[in-house]
């Protein structure tokens, strides 16, 4: 640290810390015209082979088989042949070339071929479907345990202070929860709050007692326990009973093995869901392959924060199911998508063979409805199927009107079935021969806000049955 930052206490230095599947790292940010800047070669090098040179004209990076070309004081590049908006003029400097910070997520997509998402106030880059993701629940306990669940491995910084004990993740892509402050109803740990800042995700469980945490299960795990001091056990002290999970839907749910249960994603105290966004396969569900290196869950992943983005910004409160690199079974997403009494169900899947979109309603297997207290799995949808083609025809309009070539189809595909409310899915196709497509922002956003705007269309009629 440079002397003068500590006798005039200079702001720390800015980073960008970055995610993927290859490596996560951080790189130092430095501010020129106003805007935050990184080194493009920085940020590709763990990447893949990458490798940039000055020329007369400019400056030209390649990575792998792709090739950019940038002018000093130039707002705009050309990657592979095509027009890119920077947002700021490129920098050469000492032979590096820098970028804004804002400029990678239409930058990396067409060097890399996958979607890139940029939490810019914090300083995070996300670079294909990594998020590591997390849910909390309060035992019974006299005082109580906060148990964090985590989708991936964490080792966090630990600090306390009175009133609060903070974990900071520094080089885990943590995401935020539905609801960055999550409560709990305790005097003992009365909530926990999610953060974000210059590169980093922190978690402040507050607390009246002084609390300890511990790791388990790999780090998937964080139990945040009240100290020996502050622990006042009792014989009479209840069992640990970790908070119920939400209500199941009215229909019998086929046995899942303890082993394959995946947490529920976190839902804000208190909301409720418009609309239920599920991004098909995940983890070890593929999904179809779409090229030699693009995978339909990360293409499906990519427009569910699409189609959220869509929705939330036509104030349609939404949840996104799977929001990260995770398994989940057919019947785990009917479970977790019924417990929310959602509005609507979507589900998204991707092709690359075919044109434009499908739409797709249930298709229930033949025989009469149930009639008791509780329906079959398999024929969950009975009752809201004519409201699920209603939505599935108010899209398939959209699309015309956007002259997006789109069929409606129905279909045995799961777990529409098990779903109790209206549920569509909808799979995207390129309009072209190039799978590439796919993965375009401009082509997703297209997509998405035709399927918002049919949703936000048809809202009063699929509220009516919330």
């Amino acid at each position: 640290m440079l002397l003068s930052n500590v006798l005039f206490g200079a702001p720390p230095e800015k980073h960008l810390s970055v995610y993927s599947v290859a490596a996560n790292y951080s790189l130092p940010a430095v501010q020129r015209d106003g805007r935050q800047y990184v080194g493009l070669l920085e940020v590709l090098e763990p990447l893949g082979k990458v490798s940039a040179k000055s020329e007369k004209w400019g400056w030209r990076l390649r990575y792998n088989n792709v090739e950019g070309d940038f002018q000093v004081g130039k707002t705009h590049a050309r990657v592979q042949g095509r027009d890119a908006d920077l947002g700021g003029r490129f920098l050469e400097e000492d032979n590096r070339g820098l970028v804004p910070i804002t400029s990678l997520t239409s930058l990396l997509p067409r060097f890399l071929g996958g979607p890139a998402t940029l939490h810019e106030d914090s300083g995070r880059l996300f670079i294909g479907s990594v998020a590591t993701h997390f849910t909390a629940s309060l035992t019974a306990d006299n005082p109580p345990r906060l148990i964090f669940h985590f989708t991936s491995s964490v080792n966090p910084s630990i600090a306390t202070e009175p009133g609060a004990l903070r974990m900071t993740f520094s080089r885990e892509p943590l995401v935020a929860p539905a609801s960055p402050t999550l409560t709990f109803g305790s005097k003992a740990i009365p909530s926990a709050i999610y953060s974000e800042g210059n590169g980093a995700a922190i978690l402040t469980v507050n607390a009246s007692i002084p609390v300890i945490a511990s790791f388990s299960t790999d780090g998937r795990t964080v139990t945040i326990s009240p100290t020996a001091t502050s622990a006042a056990p009792s014989p009479q002290s209840p069992s640990p009973n970790p908070t119920a999970s939400a209500t199941p839907p009215p229909a019998t749910v086929p046995p899942t093995p303890a082993a394959s249960v995946a947490q529920p994603p976190t839902i804000a105290p208190g909301r409720r869901y418009f609309a239920v966004v599920d991004a098909s396969h995940g983890g070890d569900d593929l999904g179809e392959t779409l090229s030699n290196t693009l995978f339909e869950k990360d293409v499906t992943v990519a427009l569910a924060r699409s189609l959220r983005q869509e929705l939330e910004s036509r104030g349609i409160p939404t949840l996104v199911l799977r929001d990260s690199d995770a398994n989940l079974s057919l019947d785990q997403r009917a479970v977790f998508a019924n417990a929310d009494h959602a509005a609507i169900y979507i589900a998204l899947h991707a092709a690359s063979n075919g044109r434009g979109v499908r739409v797709y309603t249930s298709l229930l297997p033949f025989g009469g409805d149930d009639r008791g207290t509780f329906r079959s799995w398999t024929s969950a949808q009975h009752a809201s199927l004519p409201l699920s083609q209603s939505a599935a025809n108010a899209v398939a309009a959209e699309m015309q009107r956007r002259q997006i070539p789109v069929r409606t189809l129905a279909a045995p595909l799961r777990p529409l079935n098990n779903v109790i409310g209206p549920a569509i899915a909808v799979e995207v196709a390129p309009q072209g021969p190039d799978s590439s497509q796919l993965t375009a922002p401009d082509y997703q956003q297209l997509v998405t806000s035709a399927v918002a705007t049919a949703i936000a269309a048809t809202r009063d009629q699929l509220g009516a049955q919330q």
